[in-house]
């Protein structure tokens, strides 16, 4: 992942986009979202500067983008070109699907996520499990025994 951290007006657009997911973006989002693919932490319109990936999985440095109308011409697929190599260039293994993809064959797409999920090592520094303020919280019985131990049992 690039060192550059987003600039407040990048985590704006990238919020902003969030709030207008693509048909072909939501059906794919809800087989990502809450860990629902193998277990693995999807991101969905994360700023990387200088682009917003559709999807990312920090802990396998993966992205998923999806490719509407505007990708097929000559221009967009130089720019499509670009993007994908300077995200090779920091690591970051890069799947592209059409809409067309995700809309008449989803489980194709799930499928080649998966294959992709299955020959890639975990980073060495994944997300915690749970997001932020994992691990702070005692296991329940641990903190039965804190409880037991405070009323004297």
């Amino acid at each position: 992942m690039p060192t550059e951290r987003p600039s407040p007006e990048q985590r704006q657009f990238a919020r902003n986009l969030r709030g207008q997911l693509t048909d072909c973006e939501r059906l794919l989002w809800r087989q990502l979202r809450n860990r629902g693919l193998a277990g693995f932490k999807f991101r969905r319109q994360h700023p990387c500067p200088p682009y917003v990936l559709d999807f990312y999985c920090a802990e396998l440095r993966l992205v998923v983008e999806l490719d509407g109308g505007q990708h097929f011409d000559e221009a967009g697929l130089a720019k499509d070109r670009l993007r994908t190599a300077y995200l090779q260039h920091h690591g970051l293994e890069v799947l592209r699907f059409s809409n067309l993809d995700v809309i008449r064959n989803l489980e194709g797409v799930l499928t080649e996520i998966l294959s992709c999920i299955d020959t890639r090592p975990p980073s060495p520094q994944p997300s915690p499990q749970g997001g932020e303020g994992a691990g702070l919280r005692q296991p329940d019985h641990l903190l039965m025994q804190t409880v037991q131990s405070k009323r004297g049992e």
